[in-house]
């Protein structure tokens, strides 16, 4: 089973496999919770505080790891700020109040190599086509914006890019501002000359979203 709840007194933890891009925050940050290995449950909830394993989760980049508090403390809630940011030769990590497809989360690694099969998912697969783009990319100008938070609508195109409304800053992976839009278009084929942004090559290279 790809998701399970594994549930502590003070606080729950549900983790998803077919989000996880193994960016092991988790077993390094809390290696008596995560217990990779492990015979018999692998999270033990029980061993940290609540409050250390709401941070985790927060710093869970892909929602693979979710929380539900059953104490007094806070529930997650969306970010002050929507971030995008670009992860050197991987996908695109989304920390926003997001509504993609109809669904509602705070986080999400989003491809942007062409090749997962868990579209519009990574799935780590960037790693296996040894995928190559930069997480570094020029600085745009742009203006503050007036707002830094709200919705941030994500719509994954049929054959082409996902297509983002909403006030979002742009970030490479070092956490300096590469743009502050509040629309753009994100290549997800892997082959813009332009990336984070999509230029069209998705349709000179016939690429496919259905997996």
């Amino acid at each position: 089973m790809s998701k399970a709840r594994y549930k502590g007194q003070a606080i729950s933890i549900t983790f998803d496999g077919t989000r996880c891009i193994h960016a092991r925050r988790c077993v390094l940050g809390q290696p008596d919770v995560f217990q990779a290995n492990a015979k018999g449950p692998w999270i033990k909830p029980d061993n940290a505080s609540a409050e250390e394993l709401a941070a985790l989760a927060h710093n869970c980049p892909s929602g693979a790891i979710t929380y539900q508090r059953h104490d007094d403390g806070m529930q997650e809630s969306a970010p002050p700020v929507n971030t995008i940011r670009i992860i050197e030769n991987g996908p695109l990590a989304v920390h926003a109040e997001i509504d993609l497809g109809g669904t509602e989360e705070n986080r999400a690694t989003l491809c942007r190599c062409g090749a997962s099969k868990n579209k519009p998912y990574c799935d780590g697969s960037h790693h296996a086509i040894e995928f190559t783009a930069t997480g570094e990319p020029a600085t745009q100008e742009s203006d503050a914006l007036t707002e830094r938070n709200g919705p941030l609508a994500i719509n994954p195109m049929l054959d082409g890019p996902l297509l983002v409304n909403g006030n979002m800053e742009i970030i490479a992976g070092s956490g300096r501002n590469v743009n502050r839009v509040q629309k753009t278009a994100l290549c997800r084929c892997g082959a813009s000359e332009n990336k984070p942004y999509c230029d069209g090559t998705h349709a000179k290279i016939g690429f496919s979203t259905e997996s």
